[in-house]
């Protein structure tokens, strides 16, 4: 379940109290268990999927989750797996461990693991949100933010698309702030 903290080093664990801080972003954040670690139970700890695996835990995510892509008004979607050893890992991180906005909506469903969001509410002040397994994230277009994995550089998540373009970060030079 996601955890929040903020600049004054609160730390939310409960989804209403998470709710809360990032409305004023319209971001959504929502827990989903389908009882995917009964149907994947090996996942958490791969670190490599062949083409395969990777097809058809898409496949059964999207039987599941076909309602995500329709909210969301997503044309596709694709599996993320980062680990110590991917072989994109220093660029995606590189990319976008940094302030940005997108032109389109940013949307993960995570599998296994963890990552972390920075965010700008409207007063300036930034948060950090810590996604895991069975959390679903939703950025909409616009909102300063940054994403890293977490220090496990372990992530394994469904991302939606919209269109080709909207993943492009666009670079806002805010600071990072020392949270």
């Amino acid at each position: 379940m996601a955890k929040l903290l903020l600049e004054n080093n609160t730390i939310y664990h409960d989804l209403s109290d998470i709710e809360r801080e990032i409305t004023p972003l319209d971001i959504q954040l929502r827990h989903f268990d389908p009882g995917s670690a009964l149907l994947f139970p090996d996942l958490p700890n791969q670190d490599m999927l062949a083409d395969t695996q990777k097809r058809e835990i898409l496949e059964l995510h999207n039987s599941l989750f076909e309602f995500l892509k329709q909210e969301g008004g997503f044309l596709w979607n694709d599996l993320l797996v980062l680990h110590p050893g991917s072989p994109n890992l220093h660029t995606l991180v590189t990319t976008y461990s940094r302030y940005h906005t997108h032109n389109a909506p940013e949307a993960y469903y995570v599998l296994a693991g963890e990552a972390i969001f920075g965010l700008i509410k409207p007063d300036g002040s930034q948060l950090q949100l810590l996604i895991e397994a069975q959390d679903y994230l939703h950025i909409p277009t616009e909102v300063e933010h940054w994403f890293s994995p977490s220090a496990t550089l372990h992530f394994k998540a469904v991302r939606y698309f919209a269109n080709v373009e909207g993943w492009i970060p666009q670079y806002t030079g805010t600071k990072l702030s020392d949270l």
